[in-house]
């Protein structure tokens, strides 16, 4: 009977993953439109994250030039597909460390430590004043998007 002892758990995570992706598949516009890491317990009590894209309020045109930008200063955002998933974020947290802005570990998760080392960025490469709190409201969105542009006009990504 060893089977199940291997077995139970992979069950368990393969359940938790079809939820997750159920939950993504039937989100509602307003979620699927602005999407966030999603963590599922299992019933081993591990973690299952599902990383999703997260423009953070940018459009896909800027969100291009967000990626060409950090891949032209060598941080390896992927393809410029507009698409701001893992890839991007990592290439952003490794940018946001190396400028000593302290986004934490390289994990490509948009969490309240990457948004806190966004809006040190912000503030020192921009001078937009942002509250260093986490938290990507409406300010903090309207700053990355603008800042994002000035990038454009700045350096025709």
């Amino acid at each position: 009977m060893r089977k199940n002892t291997v077995l139970r758990p992979l069950v368990g995570v393969a359940a938790a993953l079809g939820i997750a992706a159920g939950g993504l598949a039937g989100a509602s516009a307003s979620v699927a439109a602005d999407p966030a890491a999603t963590s599922v317990a299992t019933a081993s009590g591990a973690d299952v994250s599902v990383l999703a894209v997260n423009n953070l309020g940018l459009s896909s045109g800027q969100a291009r030039d967000w990626q060409c930008y950090l891949n032209n200063l060598g941080y390896n955002a992927g393809a410029g597909d507009g698409q701001l998933g893992p890839q991007s974020w990592k290439a952003a947290q490794r940018m946001f460390n190396d400028l000593g802005h302290d986004a934490g570990d390289v994990d490509g998760i948009v969490g309240p430590q990457t948004i806190k080392a966004l809006q040190r960025y912000l503030n020192v490469e921009g001078g937009y004043g942002l509250a260093v709190d986490g938290i990507a409201g409406p300010q903090t969105r309207a700053a990355f998007a603008h800042h994002v542009d000035s990038i454009f006009t700045t350096y025709g990504c």
